[in-house]
């Protein structure tokens, strides 16, 4: 009886031990399946409230040619993304990884498409579960039903007065159903001096809920990235021109369209130092903005004071909230990464 015991007890032991070994491998393999990126830069002690001391940049996927447009899919469960080269908009899932969800994401054409970015860009679901998308080679803005693969394409916006728009590039949604895009060059063969430009300018636009197209301003040279604050009392937009590489914040007016703009930073002396330029952006809760830019992902107050950059080490073209709302995912030229914060995205 007493041996009986004892070799339940060593028996109960191995188990124990092989349990604690097997939950010691599934934990080291996911620490394998999703390395450590970049690093975390504090400039203000604000950041811990945002960013945790353990907190670190998981990359997820490689492989890409230029990633961007990242939208959290909340009745799927995965995320979205562009790869604008590739004319794809790819599908990322916890457990799957990456696979191509829309071929011909950005530009339909039967003919060649001559220039570097034929894509789709920002990417945005309505309020009806529709995939909104700013198509580069298309020059237009379009929903695809139902987020779908094979749902139906519909153009929301291609000209204004009468001219083609330049190449939308990024968006986001009022509460109202309003929405807003950038159209900087980009996605022309040979961006500003291409041939086929028809407009002067790159402007910042609204389509509104009766599908009317309204120039909201043109004083920005390349209008980028694109976010409201929580309020939606003001609009950022990124300014992608290594020349004068700023953000700016502007007042909405009652009517839906702007103000004057106020640069809230300027980043330029760091262009050439840092990759990558401002580009896309998203705002958490509390009014945080977290812009793509020289040197990763800056972390800002509303007002435009840093606290801290989530360094890439890429070309960092934009990013996204995901999961439960305080996951950002973040495209970083041929990366994909993740980080969880304790912040929570505004609209997640």
């Amino acid at each position: 009886m007493k041996s009986r015991t004892w070799i339940t007890a060593f028996t109960l032991g191995l188990i124990l031990m092989t349990g604690r070994a097997h939950s010691a491998d599934k934990t080291a393999a996911a620490k394998a399946a999703y390395p450590e990126h970049g690093k975390i830069v504090r400039l203000d002690a604000g950041l811990d409230a945002i960013v945790p001391k353990e907190a670190k940049m998981e990359r997820l996927a490689d492989g890409l040619d230029w990633s961007e447009g990242p939208v959290w899919s909340k009745k799927g469960g995965y995320l979205l993304f562009s790869d604008i080269p590739r004319n794809q908009i790819v599908k990322w899932q916890e457990g799957s990884g990456k696979s191509a969800f829309i071929e011909k994401a950005g530009y339909t054409g039967d003919a060649k498409f001559t220039g570097g970015e034929p894509g789709t860009n920002g990417l945005a679901f309505d309020s009806s579960g529709n995939l909104v998308t700013c198509a580069h080679g298309d020059r237009v803005v379009r929903s695809i039903a139902g987020g779908k693969p094979d749902g139906e394409r519909k153009v929301l916006a291609v000209k204004y007065e009468g001219k083609r728009l330049n190449s939308p590039n990024d968006l986001v949604f009022k509460s109202n159903g309003d929405l807003y895009f950038t159209d900087p060059p980009y996605g022309l063969p040979k961006q500003y001096d291409d041939p086929g430009r028809e407009l002067d300018w790159c402007g910042v636009y609204r389509i509104g809920k009766d599908g009317k197209l309204t120039l909201l301003t043109k004083e920005m040279t390349r209008p980028n990235g694109i976010a409201f604050s929580p309020d939606e009392k003001t609009l950022y937009v990124a300014n992608s021109d290594p020349k004068l590489a700023i953000w700016k914040a502007f007042p909405v007016k009652d009517d839906g369209t702007l103000g004057e703009g106020k640069t809230i930073l300027d980043v330029t002396e760091h262009v050439g130092k840092w990759p990558g330029l401002p580009d896309g952006m998203k705002v958490d809760t509390k009014g945080n903005v977290y812009a793509t830019g020289p040197g990763g992902v800056w972390i800002l107050t509303a007002d435009g004071k840093p606290l801290g950059r989530l360094d890439t080490g890429e070309a960092t073209a934009n990013c996204g909230w995901g999961d439960d709302g305080s996951t950002l995912y973040i495209t970083a030229d041929m990366y994909l990464l993740r980080i969880k914060l304790a912040a929570r995205g505004l609209g997640s």
